[in-house]
């Protein structure tokens, strides 16, 4: 290394350290603006408080008489819950699922409580049919289940496609046991 000093051109001495820690300084400057200006943007992106409380419903299953179907909105959607009777349970486990466009058990389509029983009584699903979006009428159609007026597709008592042009089952939605008479949707 030799000592000869670097000078600009009025002759001063240049000082590599000072240089380097203003040009340090100067963008960790312009990066914390940059940040403190694009923070709100993105922040404003978010979901807003009251469409995170709309994001999930509780239920009382309590309220809900066997025999008897609740109708919930929830996300802008229907939700059905249906206290099935013994005799709606027992055609909808007697079923012959090979015979159902859409195969599933009615024990697939129902959710454990947090002790992991299933509780068949109650049904729990989108009350949208698949095929168009149509709202089935309850307790209705060739299997007793839900009858789709716009295209004529029939469900069972396990909300299973059973007959029309809908290609799957009625959409069983993310629930879960909060206790044994009360579940949260969403």
């Amino acid at each position: 290394m030799s000592d000869t000093q670097v000078t600009d051109a009025h002759g001063e001495a240049i000082d590599d350290d000072k240089r380097d820690f203003i040009f340090i300084a100067t963008g960790a400057a312009a990066a914390a603006g940059a940040v403190s200006l694009g923070w709100p943007l993105v922040a404003q992106m978010g979901k807003a408080a009251d469409t995170l409380a709309a994001g999930s419903i509780e239920i009382n299953l309590a309220n809900v008489a066997e025999g008897q179907q609740l109708k919930m909105l929830w996300r802008g959607v229907p939700v059905f819950v249906r206290h099935r009777t013994p005799a709606e349970i027992a055609e909808a486990e007697n079923t012959d699922i090979s015979k159902c466009p859409d195969p599933q058990t009615d024990n697939e389509r129902l959710v454990a409580k947090p002790d992991g029983t299933i509780d068949p009584r109650f049904l729990v699903m989108v009350g949208v049919c698949t095929h168009f979006g149509c709202i089935p009428v309850g307790e209705a159609g060739d299997y007793d289940g839900w009858y789709c007026p716009c295209h004529g597709s029939h469900y069972d008592t396990s909300g299973r496609i059973r007959k029309g042009p809908a290609p799957k089952n009625m959409t069983i939605p993310d629930y879960e046991y909060i206790s044994d008479t009360v579940i949260k949707v969403g």
